[in-house]
């Protein structure tokens, strides 16, 4: 039920080679994704900040200059954030959906269902990405 936040490998990051300067879960002057403090387990998750669809999670900088916000995507509590891409921000390039992983997220028990009823498979998101690349007709 919970979900990994992870770059999609077809994210510009994961393909051209880039390198990875700076990742910051600093949101706004108010909003640290960092100083998410959570407690408890299961349904008594407390403190979590609650994530919107929408809500930035970080922002990460290549060394050409470009800035990516990467976002939570789906609605839910914010459970975990990973400090060691901070320290090693290659580990989002290199393990991407392991150890590079960039935010764990709880999403209310009853929207669970319809979110992974939402979900592309791997055949659904290659083609998403076949169409996004060809040129049109």
């Amino acid at each position: 039920r919970i979900c990994v936040i992870t770059l999609a490998e077809a994210h510009p990051l994961l393909q051209s080679g880039k390198t990875i300067k700076n990742i910051n879960y600093q949101i706004s002057a108010n909003c640290s994704r960092l100083q998410n403090k959570v407690s408890g387990k299961s349904k008594r998750v407390c403190g979590a900040q609650f994530l919107t669809e929408l809500a930035p999670l970080c922002r990460i900088s290549s060394s050409d200059g470009e800035e990516y916000t990467i976002y939570s995507c789906i609605r839910g509590r914010l459970i975990e954030v990973n400090e060691n891409i901070l320290s090693n921000p290659a580990l989002l390039q290199e393990k991407p959906s392991t150890e590079g992983y960039i935010a764990v997220v709880l999403p209310k028990f009853e929207e669970s269902k319809s979110i992974t009823q939402g979900l592309l498979t791997q055949k659904e998101y290659e083609e998403v990405l076949l169409k996004r690349c060809s040129p049109a007709s």
